[in-house]
């Protein structure tokens, strides 16, 4: 995973008693600029646990004749932003993409104020006091910290009350994988939309950002606000506030989406892995995948053995439906002689056909309720393998080195593919429409298509549950007993 840092150019000294800056973004750099003016590796609380610098800068607040950039730092997290609150880049260790080619925006975040005359930005000027900036013009004063978690604090203060608004920016991608960058916010759920989507509303808000390739850069709040938001054809996502304030706190992160980190971070960031409709047993899959992780680093035997696991776990279920199969399976001779026999009357060819059902204990939906009981498990599982970023850079075996990406060689969805067609075949059905057969003849191809260029992780997990349920059915269909299958 490669990293791109985007270079800051800080404040040019003139005197000990001022202190200004020229930052520019649309022109390179001056080779001949003096080093920026950093905080030291402790930062000053804005909220318990935070830690704190203790260096000095001027006398006192001084307002900025241009831009300026100032930067926090600490445990190996660095948050760099201009004098008027626009971010322009977050490093952390526990990120494994660069931040840049995560937003897709040089500048992807801004914080603006309505003090009566429109939203705008206002520009800070450093203090005496370490991480503590003041805006004179609307006598706002700013405290920042960064705490040992890499989380970015900032509280505001102003004695004019003031409207705020964040407005995010950033361009609409999808990788190969499937991965797509969205806005996403949190209010009783998960909401994303695509850079260019228009959409607008009002709801409590608790967290928003934007999100991308099993990252997130988002900015939440200690409690939901009432937010009006607003995704525009600009490309930007907006969230605003309504009512006037004298006071606002708000926290950054920008994070790998480790389902466990994002936990112990709390405000609801877990949300923003997307398990889906089936998110309470995803997370217990996500837990399964987890604890056999702890035996072998391979996530590919974890995902084979936590397979194996959910297979046997369901086979109950699994068991009724092969039972009814095989019932089914040996009244196909005389449900074919029915068929021949009243092929011109469909009427006496559908009340015999259900005799012949009822007397022998046949039900040709009976295999279906327990599949569908196991749908959740299913669609749990592949919203694991498709969402935990786990298996980012996780290698299998031989050509398969990201279990994330897609199989280079389309063995794994070729596989699938003959399993599934095989199961297909030893499944017996009471299909007799020659089109009918055709399409069921040509689903897994289907399938195995679709899933060409999805997660190699997801084609391992459905071509190994695949491989034993065929296993387990043919100990059902091959019983020592031709009518009676046994348990197994």
């Amino acid at each position: 995973m490669g990293s791109e840092q985007r270079n800051a150019l800080m404040a040019v000294v003139l005197s000990g008693a001022i202190l200004f800056g020229w930052q520019y973004f649309f022109a390179p750099p001056k080779p001949a600029a003096t080093a920026p003016i950093e905080p030291t590796a402790k930062t000053q609380p804005v909220q318990s646990g935070t830690t704190a610098p203790t260096e000095g800068t001027t006398a006192g607040p001084i307002e900025p004749v241009a831009d300026e950039m100032f930067s926090l730092s600490a445990n190996g997290v660095t948050v760099s932003f201009d004098n008027s609150l626009t971010v322009t880049n977050f490093e952390n260790p526990q990120a494994a993409f660069d931040f840049g080619a995560t937003v897709g925006k040089e500048k992807p975040m801004r914080v603006e104020f309505d003090f009566g005359n429109g939203f705008h930005p206002i520009r800070f000027a450093k203090t005496a006091e370490a991480n503590k900036y003041f805006s004179a013009e609307n006598d706002v004063t700013l405290v920042t910290g960064l705490d040992e978690k890499g989380r970015a604090n900032f509280a505001l203060t102003s004695t004019k009350p003031f409207k705020y608004r964040f407005v995010y920016n950033s361009v609409a991608k999808k990788l190969e994988n499937g991965q797509e960058r969205f806005f996403s916010f949190f209010t009783d759920k998960l909401n994303k939309h695509l850079p260019g989507d228009e959409d607008s509303g009002d709801r409590a808000i608790k967290w928003a950002g934007i999100d991308f390739n099993y990252h997130l850069f988002g900015t939440y709040f200690d409690k939901e606000q009432s937010l009006i938001y607003k995704n525009g054809t600009d490309n930007t996502f907006s969230m605003f506030s309504n009512k006037p304030e004298l006071s606002l706190t708000y926290h950054m992160v920008f994070v790998k989406k480790e389902y466990n980190y994002l936990t112990e971070l709390g405000n609801q960031l877990n949300k923003s892995v997307d398990f889906g409709w089936w998110g309470i047993f995803a997370v217990w899959i996500l837990k399964g995948l987890q604890f056999f992780h702890n035996f072998t680093p391979n996530y590919g035997i974890c995902i084979i053995l936590l397979t194996l696991v959910v297979r046997m776990i369901t086979f109950p279920l699994q068991y009724k439906s092969f039972v009814s199969m095989k019932k089914l399976q040996l009244v196909q001779p005389e449900l074919t002689k029915i068929r021949e026999k009243f092929k011109d009357d469909p009427a006496r060819m559908q009340k015999e056909s259900m005799e012949l059902f009822r007397k022998s204990g046949a039900n040709p939906i009976g295999g279906c309720l327990p599949l569908l009981l196991q749908m959740p498990v299913f669609f749990a599982f592949y919203k694991v393998l498709y969402s935990a970023v786990e298996l980012v850079d996780a290698p299998f075996f031989g050509w398969i080195q990201d279990l994330s990406n897609k199989d280079p060689y389309f063995v794994l969805p070729v596989l699938m593919t003959v399993a599934m067609f095989f199961q297909q075949k030893l499944t017996p059905n009471t299909i007799q429409d020659p089109v009918q057969k055709k399409i069921m003849l040509f689903m897994p191809l289907v399938f195995g298509f679709i899933m060409k260029d999805l997660p190699s992780g997801l084609s391992l997990y459905i071509f190994v549950s695949t491989l034993f349920g065929i296993l387990q059915q043919l100990m059902v269909f091959n019983a020592k007993s031709k009518n009676t299958p046994v348990v197994v």
